[in-house]
């Protein structure tokens, strides 16, 4: 797992590289500004385009203005430097920086404090103003050069952080932030990146490798992971010769109404399609037909109106409960039954989510170990009203501790809260799979992978990824719009044979 660091974190990464690579911060600078324009002349390859370099005088801008000399290098001539000197101080690396720059032909104009500024003719901005050392909004010139740079509507690329952007903590609704296009970022994604509220400041970033110490970072102990593909490589587990149906395990899906049997037909086949051997779905009498032509290999345990169904816990591996359930006082009975006769852990979505919101003594039966599968509607009916996902991110580890549970809060990062304390962002997925029932499916694959012995939290992380992964394989190569969840489920099996091929 790739840790993510906090800014204090990456600070105390940097000061160990230089001290003990042995490196000097000045050659450290160098490195992080090749790593940039090795990805930034890839994306731009026209070196007829008009670039200004917009630089504080911080590190930040020494690393845009060593990008400046090196775009020259490899002859971007149209270009313009532009220095906001609102401030005295300078740091050691911006000034050598600035000496390298001034032995060249090249465009240099400082804006000064409550100056208009220049016209702006470039159609691309590069923003090296304000790193990830910021710990307050913007004020005064700087956040009056930010609304500018935003109005002009160009193309802008940010140096590892775009300006005014905290890289971790809360970022306010109204904080001035300079909008770009594309963030090049240096050996790791910053937190924030993987927050909604990153959305209207970022259109995509990429990390390059700048060779922090890796052996440090780890040392350091972020509670905040990137999962990357060769971590569920070495999770997934292959089926072997002379394994049988009994050897995968045998899940239970309780869900639907007969209203509502979509859910319970797609989780099951989420549940079936990511490997396990036997699925049972508790349903509605009346949606047996619905059932059996959908997918004839699920069996089904039938509900039969106020009664309970007779279920022999024993023979399940996992279940999951909740998706098209209802809230009604049959659910809600259900759903009590299962938590008072069902030791293993459990996976929670959907309606049994908004069942234990609204039935809190529920959450002493729940078993050690279960999953909880909120989107943030249903995250904030469970834990309370919050403002930002900042502070959603806290509460997931304070009530995964708490409830010695794991909590899946669906995002575009789908972030997965242990009971040890860790949270992993999910890498995988795609907006083409934004469309209802996705979430049922992803209800299945987790129960499923429960139900092949996998430890819940190997469940949860291999759970998300291979739901994302299957849906890039669909949408990326096809240019697909909609990746509906019946087909994501069909392509499982071929995303998890990629992977542990």
């Amino acid at each position: 797992m790739l840790p993510l660091l906090t800014a204090q974190q990456i600070r105390e990464a940097d000061a160990h590289t230089i001290a003990n690579e042995p490196i000097i911060s000045i050659d450290l600078m160098e490195r992080a500004s090749k790593a940039f324009v090795g990805w930034f002349i890839n994306r731009f390859p026209d070196k007829g385009n008009a670039i200004s370099v917009y630089c504080g005088t911080g590190n930040n801008g020494g690393d845009g203005l060593a990008i400046a000399r090196m775009l020259h290098d490899h002859k971007y001539l149209n270009l313009d430097i532009k220095i906001a000197r609102y401030t005295d101080r300078a740091t050691d690396d911006f000034n050598t920086n600035l000496h390298r720059l001034q032995q060249m032909s090249l465009s240099l104009h400082e804006l000064k404090a409550d100056a208009e500024f220049p016209a702006e003719n470039s159609a691309i901005i590069i923003d090296a103003l304000l790193g990830s050392g910021l710990n307050k909004p913007l004020m005064g010139d700087y956040k009056r050069l930010a609304t500018y740079i935003n109005q002009l509507k160009r193309t802008v690329v940010a140096i590892d952080v775009p300006t005014g952007l905290f890289t971790d903590g809360e970022i306010d609704n109204e904080a001035a932030v300079i909008k770009a296009d594309l963030v090049i970022t240096f050996q790791q994604p910053k937190i924030n990146f993987l927050l909604p509220e990153s959305a209207p400041h970022i259109k995509c970033w990429e990390a390059v490798n700048i060779g922090i110490d890796e052996e440090f970072i780890a040392s350091l102990k972020s509670p905040y992971l990137f999962i990357e593909e060769k971590d569920i490589k070495k999770l997934l587990r292959p089926r072997r010769n002379f394994s049988n149906k009994g050897t995968y395990g045998h899940a239970l899906i309780v869900a639907g109404q007969e209203k509502t049997m979509g859910a319970a037909l797609l989780s099951s086949a989420g549940c079936a399609y990511a490997g396990v051997g036997l699925t049972t779905a508790c349903v509605p009498e009346s949606s047996l037909t619905a059932l059996n032509t959908y997918l004839p290999e699920i069996m089904a345990i039938v509900r039969k109106g106020v009664e309970l169904p007779e279920i022999k816990w024993q023979q399940f591996a996992a279940i999951g409960i909740g998706p098209g359930l209802g809230k009604d006082k049959n659910a809600l009975a259900l759903i009590t039954e299962i938590f008072t006769n069902y030791k293993k852990p459990v996976v929670i979505d959907a309606d049994a989510l908004n069942l234990l919101a609204s039935n809190p003594d529920l959450w002493e039966k729940i078993p050690a170990g279960s999953i909880l599968t909120p989107h943030m509607k249903e995250f904030d009916r469970l834990f309370g009203k919050h403002v930002n996902w900042w502070q959603r991110l806290q509460s997931s580890l304070e009530k995964a501790k708490q409830h010695h549970i794991y909590i899946v809060l669906k995002n575009d990062y789908t972030l997965i809260a242990t009971p040890d304390g860790n949270v992993y962002f999910n890498s995988t997925g795609n907006p083409a799979m934004a469309t209802g029932g996705m979430g049922d499916v992803l209800t299945g694959i987790i129960t499923s992978l429960l139900a092949q012995k996998y430890s819940p939290c190997e469940a949860c992380l291999i759970g998300v990824y291979i739901h994302g992964k299957a849906g890039d394989e669909l949408a990326m190569p096809n240019r697909l719009n909609v990746v509906l969840p019946g087909q994501l489920a069909k392509h499982l099996p071929i995303a998890m044979a990629k992977l542990m091929a």
